[in-house]
């Protein structure tokens, strides 16, 4: 495997390539080197990012009007471009013959280093567009289904009415999608259930819950208000899978209670552990927030005794503190969650 390091500083060039990036580059090409040659020796110590764009064009699409059109640019300026790089450079990139062009050796050397340099700018275009919305009125926010059917909802409609210029970005992902798309600063922050320790992660606990028990209405369980597992015994059961923070709680607690449960499906998410419970399919133990959330109304949700807390959480990356917006965000929802946590459990 071969490693480039890149030392960049911007300059503007806006006059040349209008058209192109706010913030085009010059790459210092220090110290970079490749299993074969470096690629400080063949670039010289100032190759500008145009440059690097052309040939790139050039090559890929293998003649001066390809480039010209994929660039949107005349070909007149493409060659000017190429020969100012040649020239700089002190070697030809390409073989002129007949109108036809072909790349040299040292090309053919170069590109894979272009191709990564191209990898580098896009990924620090793509951080930086992130970044610069971290302060503009823009949340960008993940977090696990369950959180997505009632009470994330309803504290971001309440938070426009006090903020109404504020723009939220949501994605409905599980733990570990969530934990990725924080590391591309694709989010701000993620909100999930019971997140275990994971380096360059903070974990924020938000509120804490409890698993309860649903049943099917026609389910005789008396006028119990709290359930016991020794209640559980000999049930059928629709399982969390063990993949999920609360299936790895859960198939803990059942496993010291010497209780046994005649599973019937393992579900990756608990609306589909409470639909399978409504349609008569068994009971489940589920986070109280799936519990509480609209629809099912043939559903009882009762507590256990003793009580099997979870923490429901916000997770962002270490190295990038949470905007003063996202803040504010977090603390109005802080509250929606503590009130929404106070309903009474049907």
């Amino acid at each position: 495997m071969h490693f480039v390091h890149f030392q960049t500083r911007l300059t503007l060039f806006s006059q040349s390539y209008p058209h192109r990036s706010r913030f085009p580059m010059i790459l210092q090409t220090q110290s970079i080197t490749s299993g074969y040659t470096s690629l400080d020796h063949l670039m010289g110590s100032n190759m500008r990012l145009r440059h690097i764009e052309v040939f790139h064009a050039v090559y890929t699409s293998g003649s001066i009007t390809g480039a010209a059109k994929l660039l949107n640019v005349s070909q007149p300026s493409i060659s000017k471009v190429l020969a100012h790089a040649e020239q700089q450079l002190g070697f030809p990139l390409f073989h002129r013959h007949k109108g036809k062009i072909t790349p040299t050796r040292e090309a053919e050397r170069l590109i894979d280093h272009v191709n990564q340099a191209y990898r580098n700018i896009n990924e620090l275009r793509r951080v930086s567009k992130n970044l610069g919305s971290a302060e503009t009125g823009v949340i960008r926010i993940a977090m696990m289904p369950a959180l997505g059917i009632d009470v994330i909802p309803a504290a971001i409609a309440s938070y426009l009415v006090q903020h109404p210029d504020t723009v939220f970005e949501i994605e409905t992902l599980h733990l570990h999608q969530v934990i990725r798309a924080l590391r591309e600063l694709r989010i701000d922050f993620g909100i999930v259930f019971n997140p275990p320790v994971t380096p360059g992660i903070k974990i924020d606990r938000l509120a804490i819950a409890e698993l309860v028990a649903i049943t099917h209405e026609s389910q005789g369980l008396g006028d119990k208000e709290k359930l016991s597992f020794d209640d559980l015994d000999g049930m059928r059961f629709v399982n969390l899978s063990t993949r999920s923070p609360l299936g790895q709680l859960l198939a803990t607690q059942i496993e010291t209670s010497n209780i046994q449960l005649k599973t019937v499906a393992h579900v990756e998410t608990y609306q589909m552990a409470k639909a399978l419970v409504a349609q008569g399919a068994g009971m489940a133990l589920i986070d109280e927030i799936t519990a509480r959330s609209t629809g099912h109304e043939n559903v009882i949700a009762r507590y256990l005794d003793p009580a099997l807390q979870f923490d429901v959480s916000i997770l962002h990356t270490r190295t990038d503190p949470l905007s003063i917006i996202a803040q504010r965000f977090i603390e109005h929802l802080r509250a929606e969650i503590d009130d929404f946590l106070q309903k009474p459990l049907g």
